[in-house]
């Protein structure tokens, strides 16, 4: 099970500086087993506060090449490889509206079965303290479960008896 990192400012500078290298360790680590795992070529620049030059991996001239590469590409790869945080943030955001929006529209139609359930069942007292929006979704519901029976019983129809 993972473990949950609280990312704050570490103010004490020898703290700082050990924990870098750790995670900076770590990182490099990550980008080699990525890049053997999905057999492509990675790099990693990090930029170090008070430092003018990025750490590279793997090496400064295999990370150029990586790069060149990739500028090299066609636009089309390179919108298709690449995506920034904004713009995967608002795929997420879609998604995830997208499915809010399917669980809202299955919630109302449970509701809705559920008083049709009860009113069928000798309770109209139900649709007392219903608004005009929710009363016309369980007319709506009606009409629509009327249609299906009504299309079962002339598919059961056009059959014909059946045969014994």
């Amino acid at each position: 099970m993972p473990r949950n990192v609280t990312l704050k400012y570490i103010p004490h500078d020898s703290t700082r500086r050990d924990r870098f290298k750790k995670r900076l360790k770590g990182l490099m680590k990550k980008a080699d087993e990525l890049a053997i795992l999905c057999d492509g070529k990675t790099c990693v620049l990090v930029y170090e506060e008070g430092k003018a030059a990025p750490e590279v991996f793997p090496s400064h001239a295999e990370a150029v090449g990586i790069l060149n590469q990739f500028k090299s590409l066609p636009e089309l790869g390179l919108c298709k490889e690449a995506m920034n945080q904004e713009s995967f943030i608002t795929k997420r955001i879609e998604k995830l509206q997208d499915q809010i929006d399917k669980t809202r529209r299955e919630c109302e139609d449970s509701e809705t079965r559920y008083l049709l359930h009860k009113i069928m069942h000798g309770d109209p007292s139900v649709l007392v303290g219903l608004n005009i929006e929710q009363l016309i979704k369980v007319g709506y519901k009606v009409d629509v479960l009327l249609k299906s029976i009504t299309e079962r019983m002339a598919k059961i129809h056009s059959h014909g008896p059946p045969a014994t």
